[in-house]
């Protein structure tokens, strides 16, 4: 280190730096620093530090609620999180064709939104384009259960109750917003096997229901049951108004979503299980007012398998 003062003083050095005079402008004080020759690679050395923490935080992975208490999970956003099982849990469970089981507290956790969007050419197809979740922790679908069959084809589950559906809404790159129902109602998924093992991927359709009800009043005043049926001047299109009849006439719409349920994790002794799903699925007609777009989740899985 170099310390630059009036004429005349001595330089003194110390154990990794030196101080040197010299006559400067104005009698200020210079302070040479020698790491200020590596501030490129420090800068470098920090920014990949951070990245690393960051990317290993995981700020959206599953949690494990069994130590926590409700003081640890209110107001934290854990609570929209599933649990989770350890990367050790690769036992299966053996089940008995014909036997009566039951999945329980199932868990679906959306970390991940794309939406299929329209080529900017139209000789490339259609791709699904990352979105940014706009729910913050209502997105979660929990405490999902139904019955499990199982036979000589394999394993069948047929969903029955639970909280089944979130509404969810996410923002597009160029600033559009997506609104859908994510849902499992009346899910049936299949599956290869007699055992439920790490490699158990059940897929099946559900139903998604519409995302408005038929009381909701779109920015015109428009519903189904209630507000105005025309929002236009009839008379100054001369009564040419069936192109405005899809907005200005409400419908509940349901959709068909299709889901994979994979497996990647069994606990053996308490009938737990753990693994990702991916669902695609129709978005929001605004009530038959405007065409859906299919949109795919992916997210953590969980659940427990008891005897019915």
């Amino acid at each position: 280190m170099l310390l630059r003062a009036a004429k005349g003083q001595r330089s003194v050095r110390f154990d990794t730096c030196r101080i040197r005079t010299g006559r400067q402008p104005g009698n200020h004080l210079v302070l040479w620093l020698p790491f200020m020759r590596i501030r490129p690679l420090l800068a470098i050395v920090l920014a990949f530090c951070l990245t690393v923490v960051t990317a290993c935080s995981g700020g959206s992975g599953a949690v494990d609620r069994s130590s926590l208490t409700y003081d640890d999970i209110v107001n934290t956003g854990q609570a929209n999180s599933c649990a989770d099982l350890p990367d050790t849990s690769r036992g299966s469970i053996d089940l008995k064709a014909g036997g009566n089981y039951e999945l329980r507290e199932i868990c679906m956790h959306p970390v991940q939104v794309y939406v299929k969007g329209e080529p900017t050419n139209k000789r490339q197809e259609a791709q699904f384009v990352e979105g940014k979740i706009l729910t913050r922790f209502t997105s979660s679908l929990d405490q999902v259960f139904g019955d499990l069959d199982v036979s000589s084809d394999g394993l069948t589950f047929k969903e029955k109750g639970g909280i089944d559906f979130q509404p969810i809404t996410v923002l597009l790159p160029g600033g559009e917003e997506v609104p859908f129902t994510f849902s499992s109602k009346d899910l049936v998924a299949k599956a290869k096997g007699s055992d439920l093992t790490t490699s158990t991927d059940l897929r099946g359709d559900y139903r998604t229901p519409s995302y408005r009800t038929s009381n909701f009043l779109d920015p015109k005043a428009r519903a189904m049951t209630t507000g105005v049926e025309y929002a236009q001047g009839l008379v100054a299109l001369g009564g040419e108004d069936e192109e405005l009849d899809r907005e200005n006439y409400k419908q509940y719409i349901d959709g068909t979503g299709n889901v994979s349920l994979s497996i990647t994790k069994v606990d053996s002794e308490t009938g737990e299980f753990a693994g990702v799903f991916t669902a695609i699925q129709p978005s929001d007609t605004d009530m038959g007012g405007k065409d859906p777009v299919d949109v795919k989740i992916t997210g953590d899985l969980y659940g427990r398998l008891e005897g019915a």
